[in-house]
């Protein structure tokens, strides 16, 4: 109707011709808006009666256009897979979309402790599309999910999809002596072999791998898919009521040049490791702290010693609160234990927020509910990423 008025108000130089009574139909040609095809007819039928506009459109693109609409693509049915660590996470990202239907293994083992796995209903899903998502939070489980894996995609699928939220071996990725092993490589190399199905190579999707250069070991028979979790961030940040005061720290260049495209309309802070004498120690090489919600931005925390230090020195340089957010929350030997609230703004004392994602499952189950941490699904991004 919009369109409408604003077209008809163009037609002021008409109004001599409307204001003859003996005139009741006039006919112009509309070039503007979305459909450069169609007739409108103003008709006023008398001087009581109100003004009707008659579209009139060419049956051909009355066809086209009810072609096109017809032809919007639906949901790509889905069949997902998941192992014992990654069911509660599977049921979020089902319950995400009606076109993803959960679909379990049994995860059994023989008496010398090797797996004996089986697929039920493997009939049932040829044809169709095809998903596991896989958690390779130690060697002792990686072993089983590869076998799984491998048997996916011969069993007449139209397409399988390999989601790896977290890749485990990413912090292996460089050899600084002869000698040094980058598993890093092996894995990407293992999952370059996975078989091909009846709709072409596997699409691997993982998110913010920990080095970039990491995508180029995946081969020529794979798909990876590098998403994020920056945008849960992004989003989380906007409904902070201090929005207006956010900074984002990066622990070192390393973190800068992976994130700080995605976070480029916050004011910016970069720290690094200086080393003075026998220590390292963390400052900051850029950027203003004072007055700010500071929020410390890595792919990936571990012992958290470095978090700890760059929460130390943000606090010294005035800011008045500190979160942190990691796609990644790996913390060994229960290491997020080192991380405390900050009792409502005491920031040299601990964290506002401490963001992670649900991609270690077992991370989630330890810090559920404690603060400073807060998780950021994963499910709906995955949920989205399959219907690619």
């Amino acid at each position: 109707m919009a369109a409408i008025s604003a077209q008809l108000a163009s037609f002021k130089s008409f109004s001599s011709l409307l204001n003859d009574k003996k005139c009741s139909r006039f006919r112009s040609q509309i070039k503007s808006f979305e459909n450069q095809h169609s007739n409108w007819s103003v008709e006023f039928l008398s001087e009581k009666e109100s003004v009707h506009l008659i579209r009139n459109s060419s049956p051909s693109i009355s066809m086209a256009a009810s072609v096109a609409g017809s032809a919007v693509k639906p949901a790509k049915k889905v069949c997902l897979f998941y192992c014992s660590e990654t069911e509660v996470l599977a049921k979020r990202i089902a319950a995400e979309s009606d076109a993803i239907e959960l679909r379990s293994i049994n995860w059994r083992t023989f008496e010398d402790g090797f797996p004996n796995l089986f697929i039920p209903n493997a009939h049932g899903i040829r044809g169709q599309n095809v998903a596991f998502l896989a958690s390779f939070s130690s060697p002792a489980v990686i072993f089983e999910q590869l076998s799984v894996i491998y048997a996916l995609p011969k069993l007449f699928v139209s397409s399988f999809t390999l989601v790896l939220p977290f890749f485990p071996t990413g912090t292996s990725e460089r050899m600084e002596d002869e000698g040094d092993v980058a598993t890093a490589f092996t894995l990407a190399r293992i999952l370059s072999h996975i078989p091909t199905s009846r709709g072409g190579p596997t699409s691997l999707v993982t998110f913010d791998i920990h080095a970039l250069q990491e995508r180029f070991y995946f081969g020529d028979t794979i798909l990876p898919c590098f998403e994020s979790g920056i945008p849960l961030l992004k989003n989380r940040l906007q409904k902070l009521p201090d929005s207006d005061k956010i900074s984002i720290a990066f622990p070192d260049d390393g973190a800068w040049k992976r994130f700080h495209k995605q976070l480029q309309h916050f004011p910016t802070i970069v720290c690094n490791k200086v080393r003075i004498g026998d220590q390292r120690i963390v400052r900051i090489k850029e950027g203003d702290a004072t007055g700010r919600h500071v929020v410390i931005v890595d792919d990936l925390v571990q012992s958290g010693g470095t978090l700890i230090e760059c929460q130390k020195v943000l606090a010294a340089n005035g800011a008045t609160k500190i979160s942190a957010y990691v796609t990644h929350g790996i913390f060994p030997k229960s290491s997020w234990q080192r991380f405390e609230h900050d009792n409502g703004g005491q920031p040299e004392k601990g964290l506002t927020y401490f963001w992670i994602t649900d991609s270690c499952s077992h991370t989630v189950k330890e810090v559920k509910c404690k603060r400073p941490f807060e998780i950021l699904s994963l499910s709906g991004s995955i949920a989205a990423a399959l219907q690619v």
